[in-house]
């Protein structure tokens, strides 16, 4: 079959990296992919919001299957129109990848399911804003309706932050349109831990959990990015958890979806946090998180073709869904200045130190080939992945696999999981 997938990112990697492990896949296309992706697909020049281009080339090319990565082209209705053609796509359908588009919408839909979350409070006016947080409680978190490739929240710890979050939201447009409305929601502590998931409409299956690392610096200190790395499964999420969340959350979310007439059928990504008092949803997101799928897919044994073809069928329930039992670390290399300014053009060197290489991989963000070499194309370029059958060996082994790889200001942090493992009683040498 032909495979066409959409995106440019670590995410559309790790996907691609996938489907070529598939028997079923006999050509894979990425529009418009990035220097990494190249080695399994064909790249297409065509950017993820060209929908009727990437539609024509989808018919005139005989596409049997396109995968959207991508929130921006979800949100903006790609299913829709591939499916007005009578293309076979897989991610939900514009309808119903509002549940990442909106946050509002998505909050509105936790209140009225009764599906456990922060309580909060909409706004589409500044000044009402400001005279609601006049009287909150602090810390509180602010975040801008939609998407704003994950850097729109903002937690202020005073009034004064907090005025400056609406400046910075809803006056000044720092997110662009996504801050028209403003979501105010009770700060929340605990373990945050990610959970994504198949979804088919009616059938949830999730996959292994893991944690992401959002701020840029290590400690947890800088500004908001897409995220730094991660590592799979959390030890914090357990049985109990597990448990509470299937039965509260997960099929709560998909149940609520179709009896709002907002079938879900793909990626529902659950950010948790767990409270004192149970599981609470942060956000949703609508496909694959990233760098969540980087350690989430690796490990996969069940054939994806086989899963997506269910979801997009509405037969999840006969996929028996396996994965490896192991560990998994991942490490984002970032040019430094990202989030904010950071050069591009840089020369990537010790690639062939991965060539071939089972157990750890790395997945390109922001690549691109020129003149035989490999350069940076973005704030994020890399996320080095690596497996163990210990959280121990994944962690070295990661950071090992860091210290192959260099660019000029190369940037990443160095407390990956640090939390949770203490080797004789100091950080693993690799990370020192």
């Amino acid at each position: 079959m032909k495979v066409l997938i959409v995106g440019s990112g670590g995410r559309e990697h790790a996907i691609a990296w996938a489907v070529s492990k598939s028997a079923k896949a006999d050509k894979i296309y990425c529009a418009p992919g990035n220097a990494g992706i190249a080695e399994y697909a064909e790249c297409v020049n065509i950017g993820a919001m060209e929908f009727e281009k990437l539609a024509d080339f989808a018919q005139e090319n005989q596409i049997d299957l396109t995968i959207i990565g991508m929130d921006d082209p979800l949100v903006g209705g790609i299913v829709d129109e591939f499916e007005s053609r009578g293309l076979r796509v897989f991610g939900p359908r514009k309808n119903a990848a509002i549940l990442e588009g909106s946050k509002a919408f998505s909050k509105d839909l936790m209140k009225k399911y009764n599906i456990p979350t922060a309580a909060y409070e909409t706004f589409t006016d500044a000044s009402a804003a400001l005279a609601y947080l006049e009287k909150a409680d602090f810390p509180i978190v602010l975040k801008a309706d939609g998407l704003a490739l994950g850097k729109g929240v903002l937690i202020c710890n005073t009034l004064e932050e907090a005025k400056d979050g609406v400046k910075t939201i809803m006056e000044d447009k720092k997110f662009g349109t996504a801050g028209n409305t403003m979501v105010v929601e009770e700060f929340m502590t605990g373990r945050e831990v990610s959970v994504l998931s198949y979804v088919d409409g009616k059938t949830i299956k999730t996959m292994t959990s893991a944690q992401d690392h959002k701020r840029a610096g290590d400690g947890d200190t800088g500004l908001n990015t897409g995220g730094m790395g991660t590592f799979s499964p959390s030890p914090f999420y357990t049985e109990e958890v597990d448990a509470f969340c299937k039965k509260y959350i997960y099929q709560a979310t998909v149940d609520a979806m179709a009896a709002e007439g907002r079938e879900f059928k793909g990626i529902i990504f659950f950010g948790l946090m767990l409270t004192e008092k149970g599981p609470r949803v942060l956000e949703y997101n609508a496909r694959f998180d990233d760098p969540e799928a980087q350690v989430v897919l690796p490990p996969m044994k069940t054939d994806i073709i086989d899963v997506f073809e269910a979801c997009i069928d509405g037969t999840l329930d006969q996929i028996d869904l396996q994965f490896e039992d192991n560990a998994a670390v991942c490490v984002v290399l970032a040019s430094d200045g990202y989030p904010v300014k950071y050069d591009k053009g840089l020369e990537i060197r010790g690639l062939e130190n991965f060539k071939d290489k089972e157990g750890y991989y790395v997945f390109h963000a922001g690549t691109k080939e020129a003149d035989g070499q490999i350069l940076t194309n973005g704030g994020r370029v890399m996320a080095v992945s690596s497996f163990g059958t210990q959280m121990e060996q994944a962690l070295k082994q990661s950071y090992a696999n860091v210290a192959r790889l260099s660019f000029k200001d190369m940037s990443y942090r160095r407390d990956i999981g640090q939390d949770l493992i203490e080797v004789k009683g100091k950080k693993l040498e690799a990370i020192s």
